[in-house]
């Protein structure tokens, strides 16, 4: 029992004392946002048909349907091309802004609610990756998604908080005058009304603390808070791939296609997934090669959620799934669904690889110990000899971090 005690004490020391994984959340808060930015900008010319008055999906339909599931949407505050405009340009900033790591507390609302938004207005524009993107949003609200490579991480090396400066209390009251008027419009249900406030009052009472009392016990107590809606809003994120892949692979098992090998053929053979014609007529001409696609896509599907506990073979069945989207977006025409995936595969890559990825991003070869001095200058054989200059520490920034 003294174990099994002392073991629960520091499970519950290590999840309410620091955000585990600050490299993975990182990497689905870039992947994510680089995502969902790109589409946006890729669909800049179709916008109005996508997402706006010119589309087939009309307002009216749009509004008939909300009023059935409850589904949040800002989009359909208005009528008004200038509406839909200021809509779709605050969805790419905000993406922009996530993508950096800028005020990571307040983008990521506005990231959250430009996603929820063009989404919701036309529900039938999505595929599979415009609703892992539509689920991430929600997620990386309760993360600190920005402690490393971010802007807010920056700020707050060189000016000791990342709060600091006017810009967030700025966005803060605006966003305050926006949830106000949907308020006293009616305009959001009581449960989104709810959510927004809670996270307004909590993210007012961050900064306030971290103004006037940044070392005393109410800053511990956010930091408490706050680590643990990070972890559990990890675990979510992690679970939620799991059961994407659990779920894809179980229901490929009962399909005949897949049972028999031949199911990769048949999208290879459709023209609107061709972009590539004489690539795919090369791979579907392979009948050996299509099945055992076909039969190691349900394989590694399956088998992933139970190789978690093993290193090893989690990280092989990972890079292979990262392989496999890749491949979907050359051969089906589909980079925005892989990119999509791929990010949210993220959350599951080793941390000493994310550590050397970045080290390498920025031009830095990562060591792992310290660097050894370089040899002194050979000088006459009479006289004193100078002793080298120590080589400096490498950048805490670069030390690896657990979780």
């Amino acid at each position: 029992m003294r174990r099994t005690r002392a073991a629960l004490a520091r499970a519950v020391a290590k999840v309410s004392g620091q955000a585990l994984g600050p490299y993975q959340s990182a990497v689905v808060r870039i992947g994510f946002a680089g995502t969902w930015l790109f589409f946006l900008l890729r669909e800049f010319p179709h916008r109005a048909e996508l997402y706006g008055p010119d589309g087939p999906w009309s307002q009216g339909l749009a509004k008939r349907l909300l009023d059935s599931n409850g589904a949040f949407t800002v989009a359909t505050w208005s009528g008004s091309t200038l509406w839909f405009e200021t809509v779709y340009a605050v969805a790419v900033l905000a993406s922009a802004a996530l993508l950096l790591g800028w005020r990571t507390r307040a983008t990521s609302t506005v990231f959250m609610v430009g996603v929820l938004s063009l989404q919701n207005r036309s529900v039938f524009m999505g595929d599979g990756g415009d609703n892992v993107i539509h689920l991430m949003a929600i997620y990386l609200v309760l993360t600190r998604c920005a402690q490393v490579w971010s802007l807010d991480a920056r700020r707050a090396r060189t000016r000791g908080s990342a709060s600091a400066g006017r810009a967030g209390p700025v966005l803060w009251c605006v966003l305050a005058a926006v949830f106000a008027y949907g308020a006293a419009t009616g305009r959001f249900s009581d449960g989104w009304l709810a959510g927004f406030a809670a996270v307004w009052v909590l993210c007012g009472l961050w900064w306030l603390v971290d103004r006037y009392e940044p070392e005393g016990e109410g800053r511990a107590v956010l930091d408490v808070l706050a680590n643990l809606l990070h972890n559990a809003g990890m675990l979510v994120i992690m679970a939620e791939v799991c059961l994407i892949y659990a779920t894809a692979g179980w229901y490929k098992i009962q399909g005949s296609r897949w049972q028999d090998g031949t199911a990769l053929y048949y999208p290879l053979a459709l023209d609107y997934f061709s972009p590539w014609p004489a690539l795919s007529a090369l791979l579907a001409g392979s009948g050996t090669l299509v099945m055992l696609l076909s039969y190691g896509t349900v394989a590694v599907q399956v088998a992933f959620p139970f190789t978690l506990f093993n290193r090893r073979i989690k990280n092989v069945l990972l890079v292979l799934m990262m392989l496999e989207h890749a491949g979907i977006a050359v051969l089906l025409g589909l980079p925005f669904f892989s990119l999509a995936m791929i990010a949210a595969d993220a959350v599951f890559l080793p941390t000493g690889f994310l550590v050397w990825l970045g080290a390498r991003v920025v031009g830095r070869r990562f060591r792992r110990g310290p660097a050894v001095p370089s040899p002194a200058p050979r000088l006459p054989a009479t006289g004193p000899r100078p002793d080298p200059d120590p080589d400096p520490d490498p950048d805490p920034a670069l030390a690896p971090r657990t979780g």
